[in-house]
């Protein structure tokens, strides 16, 4: 009750922020992007695919937005900003481009979150394509089922003129039966053979790494060609795609170093399907063992904790566990949680492959000086983020830094 009142604020406010800036999106070709994983690099995707086939382009999301070609920051663990920053964001879009004489910039791709779309925040966007990642295991806490949070999902694709759906997602069942997208042409993508553009309808050349990426490249692929996008400029963008900041980010060795006996990644996987499939992605070209440090947010969905160790267990031989955006929990509490999910977990501390380290700098520390020949040193959940929270503020925080710092290497 209290949410839906507040969220009629929002509203308002959003009516008023599409007013004051004159109805921009009006003026834009809008693509949506959302789902619980994947969110990020869809967008940044379906960006760099209608930038290079040279189409007058922005974006907003989590790692920041680039409007007309500069750079704009977005706030602390914000992925879509407020209606009022939104609006001035896509006036700006909207505008000329100082390097295109009078060619306007056209096309936005927008990352859109499930509480973005529940409070209002882009209530007024004209969307001409809605692309829906997945629907997987978070935000609980907020929208208390699943049915609800695909629900919330399912009104970005009721916004757009094209709904681009995955079908191989097990939200796709409810969307399809419950949530019909009447309003829409409806798209699909999976690797099944019975979606609309899978990699047999559509083969293409990537440097991206696992099927988790195959389904955020078949969603730009279906947005792209919805939008007109011809197929070679589509390949052409998909084969030169570099991954977003933190996402399957190796980080060590680098280019000037040369080979290096171990390796280290940064990736935000912060959810349990996001764990599942960077590890399985990467455990196949792992010769040795595969250190993962992680956490998990305090005062959010705790039924996630449990699901996070599980899937880290399938995998990493050495789990470091350790905070990630505590906020007020105690950090004890949120490791005990992810704990409870793995199996086997005091015998797995007495043999010293699980570790409980409240400091993530020294759980970092340690699960670098652990890696021998051959290992793979995955630390997630926190990546391009620039501040960690302790429950009093947003406290500095350099994921890169501190890894570069426990390698001695310089910027």
């Amino acid at each position: 009750m209290w949410q839906r009142t507040k969220n009629l604020y929002h509203l308002g406010i959003a009516i008023i922020s599409n007013a004051w800036f004159k109805f921009p999106s009006r003026k834009l070709t809008i693509i949506g992007v959302t789902g619980t994983d994947g969110k990020t690099t869809t967008t940044s995707l379906i960006y760099h695919v209608l930038h290079t086939a040279g189409l007058n382009t922005s974006m907003v999301s989590s790692i920041g937005a680039v409007i007309n070609g500069k750079n704009f920051d977005v706030g602390f663990h914000v992925t879509t900003p407020s209606s009022f920053a939104l609006q001035r964001f896509l006036q700006k879009a909207s505008k000329e481009s100082p390097s295109s004489g009078a060619t306007p910039r056209n096309f936005l791709v927008l990352e859109t979150t499930s509480h973005a779309l529940d409070q209002y925040r882009v209530f007024g966007i004209k969307f001409a394509v809605g692309v829906l990642t997945n629907v997987t295991h978070e935000h609980l806490d907020y929208h208390k089922t699943y049915e609800n949070y695909v629900k919330t999902k399912a009104k970005l694709l009721k916004m757009s003129r094209i709904a681009v759906v995955n079908k191989d997602d097990q939200s796709y069942r409810l969307i399809n039966s419950k949530f019909e997208i009447r309003n829409s042409k409806l798209v699909t993508y999976g690797l099944g053979k019975d979606s609309d553009i899978n990699p047999k309808t559509f083969p293409f050349k990537t440097n991206l790494i696992g099927d988790y990426n195959k389904y955020n490249i078949l969603a730009a692929i279906s947005a792209c060609r919805a939008l007109g996008v011809k197929d070679e400029a589509i390949r052409k963008g998909i084969e030169s795609f570099v991954a977003p900041l933190g996402r399957g980010d190796i980080v060590y060795p680098t280019a000037a170093l040369g080979q290096a006996d171990f390796t280290v990644m940064i990736d935000f996987a912060h959810t349990p399907n996001a764990i599942d499939q960077v590890l399985k992605s990467v455990r196949p070209i792992v010769e040795g063992k595969i250190i993962h440090v992680f956490g998990s947010a305090g005062a959010r969905d705790v039924t996630k904790r449990p699901l996070m160790g599980e899937m880290s267990s399938k995998y990493a031989d050495i789990i470091i566990l350790t905070a990630e955006d505590p906020r007020k929990e105690n950090v004890e509490k949120i490791m005990n949680g992810i704990a409870g999910g793995i199996q086997n977990s005091e015998l797995r501390i007495k043999n010293g492959t699980l570790f409980k380290i409240p400091d993530r700098k020294e759980a970092i520390k340690t699960g670098i000086k652990l890696a021998k020949k051959g290992d793979f040193v995955i630390i997630t959940g926190k990546s391009h983020e620039r501040s960690m929270n302790y429950g009093h503020g947003e406290v500095a925080w350099d994921e890169y830094g501190v890894v570069r710092r426990v390698l001695r290497i310089n910027d």
